[in-house]
């Protein structure tokens, strides 16, 4: 059963056909299926966060996503600053790694979209004030933003 209503994906449709102009790669890191549950190793999310980022890539031939294995692929992980799934990666015209940690589902779609447009584009909506602060900064900054399941 699909988890985006066919109405909500005309509009995405619609919206990447617009907006989108460079190719977009999501890699997923999340856990292989497994008919066995191991409690303390099960991810929550990673099922339904994999099949709304195909939901997804599907609306558009400039989206494509990678799935990769959190342990069998540990050491790209690592690599990318992955430290728990599900874990998404935005790979376009982006300069530095810009990564998604959990299901982007109620109000926190609109990041993934946005993320998606945001890498294609190689923009933000940063303002002009904000780019010129950051300009200046001489060091590589870790950015995290934290928000709550609604």
């Amino acid at each position: 059963m699909p988890l985006l209503r066919e109405q909500d994906r005309r509009q995405l449709e619609e919206i990447f056909a617009a907006q989108l102009t460079d190719p977009v790669t999501l890699v997923l890191f999340t856990q292989h299926d497994s008919p066995l549950l191991i409690p303390a190793q099960e991810c929550q999310t990673c099922r339904e966060t994999r099949e709304l980022l195909e939901e997804v890539a599907a609306l558009s031939d400039k989206i494509r996503l990678e799935v990769k294995d959190f342990v069998r692929d540990a050491a790209e992980a690592r690599q990318l600053g992955v430290h728990i799934i599900p874990a998404t990666i935005f790979r376009g015209k982006n300069k530095g790694t810009l990564r998604y940690f959990g299901i982007p589902s109620g109000y926190e779609f609109s990041v993934l979209v946005q993320g998606i447009i945001d890498v294609s584009t190689g923009t933000t909506r940063l303002s002009a004030q904000t780019r010129e602060q950051l300009a200046k900064l001489s060091v590589p900054v870790h950015i995290q933003v934290m928000v709550t399941p609604t």
